[in-house]
């Protein structure tokens, strides 16, 4: 659901930012504040769920989203839209931070790769939706029911995880408040600081930069002396782990560029209409759900350094193909380039959340899950502030230009994955599963 609805949001925003009378590049903002408030609180909200329990966490964040959602739907300025955006994210974060070990709790470790990339393999088929449902919507009525769509979807989301959310066992440590508020204001400082800066260097880029600077260094000195940090400066000594962190944030700024983009190039350069953009770019996101699914049970048998190498490298042509698509070209030769960059995106995805899952003790399953989301919002964020850059500081087509330079990042992040080929492919840790407090979903 949250995938779907950072699709709605992605495809919407040349429309949003005309019905709002701003420009593209305060436009983006509604991306960015979804996502940088999501980042200051995953950490501690996995943390949160390690201690109470991961099911409550993931279960508390729906209503919080559905209320967000509905403000969204409700909002008349940019300005409320991107507060209500900052509650949707809040609860998208709770949802985010539990996911992977509400996963890794139900899959044995055996077929964990075929359980992450059939996960994987459901968010790529929201996503799908996304541009389908967007360009359906906007064809026959405003854009705040592109947010208004997610309240009955919430509610059946919290009906069904009541149902069937497992109860984990609880790590029995207390919750670390100052360190919550130190990340917070870490992540903040410095997301915002950079997304502030993107606009043009001011006094207040400067003044949070130093803020986050300044709380990073009194969370680290606070953190790093412990077993099992809010920050999860533990699993980043495991060599492994930190270059999947790495891949995943370099890897998911570039498809931020690219899905930033493509919108801006389709319905400017190439003159396509909002409902047809949004079935174009429908096939990246099936492509993803089908090779997801691929590389997932590929994932539990070779080593991911060479899976995710490949995917990006495909990534990365297609970005080229979809940047050389000229005025007056069929559907067909967009919507399978559009598929190119989709299945190597999906090689990519599942190979490198099942090695940074699996390469943390099962104890610390909700750090890594909150550490893997961290990594992907961390990455979208950079590659949301990049294409405010370019916005910026380019004539004629920042769009395309911003193709290319996702198709640069790609390259960048098979770089980073092959470095992962000196460390062995297989589960890092075997230590025995905790308990699981439900007996009927063992």
């Amino acid at each position: 659901m949250t995938v779907l609805d950072g699709a709605i949001a992605n495809i919407a925003l040349p429309t949003i930012a005309r019905s709002l009378n701003s420009t593209n590049a305060v436009s983006i903002w509604v991306l960015n504040a979804f996502q940088v408030s999501m980042v200051v609180v995953l950490l501690p909200l996995a943390a949160l769920g390690e201690a109470i329990g991961y099911r409550r966490v993931f279960l508390a964040g729906l209503p919080i989203f559905m209320l967000g959602a509905l403000g969204c739907a409700l909002s008349d300025s940019m300005t409320t839209l991107i507060a209500c955006r900052c509650i949707e994210g809040i609860g998208a974060a709770c949802c985010s931070s539990c996911n992977s070990a509400l996963v890794r709790f139900t899959y044995p470790s055996a077929l964990l790769g075929r359980g992450i990339g059939f996960n994987a393999a459901i968010l790529a088929t929201s996503a799908a939706l996304g541009p389908t449902v967007a360009g359906a919507i906007l064809a026959v009525a405003p854009w705040q029911w592109l947010f208004a769509i997610n309240v009955p979807f919430s509610l059946l989301a919290f009906s069904v995880g009541v149902w069937a959310l497992p109860k984990t066992g609880r790590s029995g440590r207390s919750f670390d408040l100052l360190s919550a508020v130190l990340n917070g204001l870490t992540w903040g400082g410095l997301l915002l600081g950079g997304s502030t800066m993107a606009h043009g260097v001011s006094p207040i880029a400067f003044i949070e930069l130093a803020v986050g600077v300044m709380a990073g260094a009194l969370l680290a000195k606070r953190e790093l002396g412990k077993t099992a940090p809010l920050v999860p400066f533990d699993l980043l000594r495991i060599r492994l782990f930190r270059l999947s962190v790495a891949t995943g944030i370099v890897s998911f700024a570039a498809q931020t560029l690219a899905f930033i983009s493509i919108p801006f190039y389709f319905q400017g350069p190439l003159g396509i209409s909002v409902a047809m953009t949004g079935l174009l770019m429908t096939p990246w996101p099936i492509a993803t759900g089908v090779a997801a699914n691929i590389a997932g049970i590929l994932s539990d048998k070779y080593p991911s350094g060479i899976l995710g190498a490949f995917g990006m490298t495909v990534m990365a042509v297609g970005l080229v193909l979809v940047a050389m698509i000229a005025p007056g070209a069929s559907h067909f030769d967009i919507a399978w380039r559009m598929a190119v960059c989709g299945a190597g995106f999906g090689f990519f995805q599942t190979p490198n959340q099942r090695t940074l899952v699996s390469s943390a003790p099962r104890a610390r399953s909700g750090a890594a899950g909150g550490m893997l989301a961290t990594a992907r919002l961390l990455g979208q964020t950079v590659g949301a502030a990049a294409m405010v850059v370019l916005f910026h500081a380019v004539s004629g087509t920042p769009a395309r230009v911003g193709l290319f330079a996702a198709a640069g990042c790609s390259l960048l992040a098979v770089l980073v994955s092959l470095s992962r080929l000196r460390e062995p492919p297989g589960p890092m840790v075997t230590e025995p599963q905790p308990e699981i407090l439900d007996d009927d979903t063992v």
